[in-house]
């Protein structure tokens, strides 16, 4: 289930792996500038009800799509020039931006709300998977909370009546890649051989008039 992979260089035979499993509905983990991620094909209706059903997640704001470049963020979701620029300083990088959803958007992810978290990040693997599946994909932080029959002191998902966001403490979270070989329903890790730092992105709600950080993390804001 782990391929290790040089991440700036993958092999190719790996890269075409990881795209067919997400082409067939399958989930992924792989490294980002932040912590670990599972991620689907963003275009898989069975590969984001299996991310679903893996994260337990109920609040969407967890979710987010994670594209390799700033233009694919403008075919899911609405975004003026004061928006972009502020995007456009800020990737790839560390941070989620929640943004208002085009028309259709909602159906093809099966969302409940009309916002979407959206982010580039830093890192080698998953824009290199994006570029080769020629999609976005759609994933979650990995935690330990997604582990069968583990019993979580430091973290539990819930559904939120606040805007605000909990942060993710590191201990939810994973270093090493063998150690999401316990998560059940995770067809394959690209793993670096590195540790992966145990923090989480910061989430700015830019849809409305002002940005509104709804948790704070790796991305220093305000500047």
């Amino acid at each position: 289930m782990i391929e290790y992979i040089v991440s700036d260089n993958i092999d190719d035979r790996i890269l075409a792996r990881g795209v067919k499993l997400l082409t067939e509905g399958k989930l992924l983990a792989l490294p980002t500038d932040t912590s670990w991620s599972i991620a689907c094909a963003m275009k898989s209706g069975e590969g984001i009800k299996r991310l679903r059903s893996l994260s337990g997640e109920r609040d969407e704001r967890h979710f987010t799509l994670l594209c390799s470049q700033i233009s694919q963020f403008g075919e899911f979701c609405s975004m003026d020039n004061t928006r972009f620029r502020l995007i456009k300083q800020l990737t790839p990088g560390p941070y989620v931006f929640i943004l208002k959803t085009l028309l259709g958007t909602e159906k093809a992810l099966g969302l409940r709300r009309r916002e979407l978290g959206v982010r580039i990040p830093d890192h080698p693997v998953p824009l290199r998977i994006i570029k080769a599946l020629g999609q976005p994909l759609y994933s979650v932080t990995a935690k330990r909370s997604m582990i069968r029959d583990f019993k979580d002191q430091f973290y539990e998902s819930e559904t939120l009546e606040t805007s605000e966001l909990p942060p993710i403490p590191e201990e939810a979270l994973f270093e090493e890649g063998w150690e999401l070989e316990n998560l059940d329903g995770l067809d394959l890790i690209l793993d670096p051989g590195e540790e992966r730092p145990r923090i989480f992105s910061s989430i700015l709600d830019i849809s409305g008039d002002e940005v509104r950080l709804l948790r704070g993390g790796a991305g220093t804001w305000p500047l």
